[in-house]
């Protein structure tokens, strides 16, 4: 058995189109450009690229993007000062924080200090307060778009045994919120496991659904999975000159019922949902 490839590049794309419809309706009527701010500090390489590639996306659909670049000796005052001066900025609809920040700067004074009806990375708490009640405004990006990729491979989730593998603020513990909400895509029984977790491949091979988001080259191997299960691959890693995930793809591909690729799979799916947002924040404040 060959996995079915989940295409999050292509997906990602018919997405962004249907997106720049939608941008340029929503403009056509109100009169205001959605308007994403990114704030990148230090000289991160992969942080400079998650933001070029962003704000690529962002021209495609017709949103404004502006980068506010600072350097890696900006003090947390001075950021946090930028981050007043975009909330108090009525043109300004999302703002995004990349992350990491370097090791100085308290991430979480940083994002709770972003406005939340601008918050479009979905990490302020009245945010995930909302999101966990299952009434979200936003919904975390790169969670959202496994959520579109699982309903991509035709994947049943009701009833499912979801694994998630990681409990990250980013990925695991709000993936996990949204797959056991009543809903489309969800009604899944839940599991979380991390690296204190005993046993794993007998946990990760109940799993119906697997979703990898534990940071860690290739860690889930071929004997993890289930057979006929669907895995998509949080994880992003450069080994050597390549980039490989968090799931031993190769030999996956043999034993899973569908899979992400890296890259082109989750990571495509991130920014396109950050552009949602982005979209929707900027409806949101037009009716304040």
């Amino acid at each position: 058995m060959t996995a079915k490839i989940i295409d999050g590049k292509g997906l990602a794309a018919k997405l962004r189109s249907d997106l720049g419809v939608n941008v340029s309706e929503f403009q056509a009527s109100s009169g205001v450009q959605p308007h994403l701010a990114a704030v990148l500090v230090g000289e991160d390489p992969a942080s400079a690229v998650y933001v070029r590639n962003k704000q690529r996306a962002c021209e495609k659909t017709g949103i404004n993007s502006t980068l506010h670049r600072l350097s890696k000796e900006t003090t947390q005052d001075e950021l946090l000062e930028l981050i007043t001066s975009l909330n108090n900025n009525a043109s300004v609809n999302g703002i995004l924080v990349q992350l990491p920040l370097p090791a100085h700067i308290d991430e979480t004074t940083v994002l709770d200090a972003v406005a939340p009806l601008k918050d479009v990375d979905c990490f302020h708490p009245e945010n995930v307060g909302l999101m966990v009640q299952g009434r979200p405004r936003y919904l975390p990006c790169t969670p959202a778009g496994c959520q579109r990729l699982i309903a991509e491979a035709g994947v049943e989730t009701s009833g499912a045994h979801a694994v998630i593998v990681g409990r990250s603020e980013i990925v695991g513990k709000p993936m996990a919120m949204m797959l056991v909400q009543k809903g489309d895509v969800a009604n899944a029984t839940i599991t979380v496991a991390h690296s204190r977790t005993k046993d794993l491949t007998e946990i990760t091979r109940q799993a119906d659904i697997l979703i990898a988001a534990i940071g860690r080259p290739e860690m889930i191997t071929a004997e993890m999975i289930k057979p006929g299960a669907c895995v998509i691959d949080v994880g992003i890693n450069r080994v050597g000159d390549k980039l490989v995930g968090d799931v031993a793809y190769e030999a996956a591909l043999e034993v899973a019922g569908a899979i992400t690729p890296v890259p082109g799979g989750v990571g495509p799916m991130t920014i396109a949902m950050l552009l949602e947002n982005t979209l929707t924040a900027a409806k949101l404040q037009a009716q304040k």
